[in-house]
């Protein structure tokens, strides 16, 4: 099995929006804000600074993840997905990884996020990442109740 991380291709678009939508109706609903993220990828998350990673596994798109630029101190992590046939891989923690790697090279000094406290499995790694929680602040998703931070 051969796994790598690779930074955004548009010939990939499609797996980020499927791996995405996958979870978000298995636990949840797709909102608009998802579907205006989906539909304007390159604008929302790429041209203001921000980069989507990939994993290949054996050349197939196993999960993705988004680094959506806040400020020019902060990235917000987002739309954290694995292919269920992918799941206990360990593959999440190479999509962090590269994640706080990029945050780093762009000298953030903070990644933050939004989730769901139904999300146990999200949870756990986030904190083993050492995110902690952090008032939440508004936002566009109806199931975010937790956000969390991580200071670089």
């Amino acid at each position: 099995m051969t796994t790598k991380i690779i930074p955004y291709k548009s010939e990939y678009k499609n797996q980020f929006i499927s791996l995405n939508k996958a979870w978000l109706e298995e636990y949840f609903f797709v909102e608009p804000h998802d579907m205006e993220v989906f539909e304007n990828i390159e604008d929302v998350i790429l041209k203001p600074g921000g980069e989507i990673f990939f994993c290949l596994v054996d050349n197939e798109v196993a999960g993705t993840v988004a680094m959506q630029k806040v400020n020019d101190t902060t990235f917000e992590l987002a739309k954290l997905a694995v292919d269920k046939k992918f799941q206990g891989k360990k593959l999440s923690s190479l999509l962090m990884d590269a994640c706080i790697a990029f945050a780093k090279e762009k000298k953030a000094t903070k990644i933050m996020l939004v989730s769901s406290t139904k999300l146990d499995t999200a949870l756990n790694l986030y904190r083993k990442y050492n995110f902690i929680e952090t008032p939440l602040d508004e936002t566009d998703y109806h199931r975010a109740d937790i956000q969390m931070e991580l200071h670089l």
